[in-house]
């Protein structure tokens, strides 16, 4: 069993919504949490016990990984995977690496991407070879010569493929900044 190390502080989370990690995990199994679905955990918290939306979810998540109930990077829809780097360069040359074949050929070579939509040069969307994966990429200007990308890849089967794609878009990252700083 994977131990819980929750994405946000208990000091943060009762300081916004009255209780601690302990406290919540505690409330929740007396309530039966660990029988309910994800979305009947959210709605009791928003409704029963006045949290707010975002809150509630992040109790929902943090109580099913605390009870082995979900994985980090676990979702309804499958597993998912992010990784992000910041280039040496202009954010239009990031999100154009993406966008062109010829240059995304030499940083992410025989990937299958299909855009789904763009907004240059904020963000893309990719269906992912056969379409049952997505790929998600945002991209932030730091300034005139760097920037951010920040890309999440969803739906993945399992945790597995997921730990590897995980490794895998690191590395791909590494090689894209590589290729954008050389050039």
């Amino acid at each position: 069993m994977t131990v819980f190390e929750p994405t946000l502080s208990s000091e943060k989370l009762a300081a916004a919504t009255g209780r601690n990690w302990d406290e919540w995990l505690e409330l929740l199994d007396q309530a039966g949490a660990a029988k309910r679905t994800h979305t009947e955990i959210a709605r009791w918290l928003t409704d029963d016990q006045g949290v707010p939306g975002w809150w509630a979810q992040s109790i929902t998540v943090g109580y099913e990984r605390a009870r082995g109930l979900r994985e980090p990077g676990q979702r309804a829809d499958g597993w998912s995977v992010t990784a992000s780097k910041t280039v040496e360069v202009p954010v239009e040359r990031l999100f154009e690496a993406f966008e062109r074949d010829s240059v995304r050929e030499q940083w992410l070579p025989e990937a299958e991407l299909h855009l789904r939509t763009a907004t240059a040069p904020v963000s893309a969307r990719y269906d992912w070879g056969d379409g049952t994966t997505r790929l998600i990429v945002g991209f932030e200007s730091l300034g005139p010569d760097k920037s951010r990308v920040a890309l999440e890849h969803e739906k993945l089967p399992d945790g597995e493929v997921a730990e590897r794609m995980k490794v895998w878009w690191r590395e791909r990252v590494v090689a894209l900044k590589e290729l954008l700083e050389s050039a």
